[in-house]
């Protein structure tokens, strides 16, 4: 565990307190020498979201907007905005603000789990087994533990495939292990595969997720990530969240600034 985060766990993180109809509040704080993680107030804005929404919805996509630099060391709130609720369907925007100032914004969307097709194109990537593959940490992230295959980009800055799962019991809410999902989709940057010493991952701008099949994030799931473009600054990645059973659990896709070292943040 980092230092300075003694005694906070993953669930002390996802521990959300209501202020009032549709305004919650993070109650866990520590300090750290960076900014907020993003995945951090990605995950615990889809929790706010999904306390909202009628009984047996689940998240299916999310798309957020990193906006401004988030402090660990402050409470977070969040205000929900109840967007529609149809027979099948739920939307909700989520607005975190921290000192008054909005640092991430979310749309996201529920639905009541269906039957029918069950088709994916294909298999997840090679990475064997991940109880005899070495461990490594994961930075930032609280009790999760991670596993390391063979990389298909081995000169990368940091890895870009992995397995991973919470170290903590997780119970059987499907909403919170969206979110923990959701916790671990930002952790590794799939443009790290370009680093060529000069052009650099910066800040993430946007996020998304789609959800497809459940998943329980305290058993071991496999995420990978692929660069995809980059150019006028901005470079845009793409991955995936496989399950033990190869089945292809939520998609995702995100855009960072892609700047010259020696660049201006945004």
């Amino acid at each position: 565990m980092p230092p300075g985060q003694a005694g906070v766990t993953l669930l002390d993180l996802l521990a959300l307190e209501e202020l009032d109809r549709d305004l919650y509040r993070t109650t866990a704080v520590f300090d750290e020498p960076y900014f907020l993680y993003g995945g951090q107030v990605a995950a615990q804005a889809l929790l706010a979201a999904g306390r909202t929404v009628p009984e047996g919805r689940l998240p299916h996509s999310l798309h957020g907007y990193f906006l401004s630099r988030g402090n660990a060391a402050r409470s977070t709130i969040f205000r929900v905005e109840r967007d529609r609720d149809g027979r099948s369907f739920s939307a909700r925007r989520v607005v975190a603000v921290q000192g008054g100032q909005v640092i991430f914004n979310m749309s996201c969307s529920f639905h009541v789990p269906e039957g029918g097709a069950d088709r994916q194109v294909s298999g997840p990537p090679p990475a064997g087994d991940p109880e005899t593959l070495p461990a490594f940490t994961l930075p930032r992230l609280f009790d999760v533990q991670a596993r390391r295959p063979a990389q298909p980009y081995p000169d990368a800055g940091w890895d870009t495939r992995f397995w991973a799962r919470a170290t903590v019991e997780l119970g059987d809410d499907p909403l919170l292990h969206a979110s923990v999902l959701t916790y671990l989709s930002d952790v590794s940057g799939g443009l790290a595969a370009w680093h060529d010493g000069r052009a650099h991952t910066g800040a993430s701008l946007d996020h998304a997720v789609w959800f497809h099949r459940p998943a329980r994030l305290d058993d071991w799931v496999l995420m990978d990530v692929t660069p995809l473009t980059a150019a006028s600054g901005r470079g845009l990645y793409n991955g995936t969240i496989h399950t033990p059973d190869g089945r292809l659990a939520a998609s995702l896709i995100q855009e960072a600034l892609f700047r010259d070292r020696a660049a201006n943040g945004a």
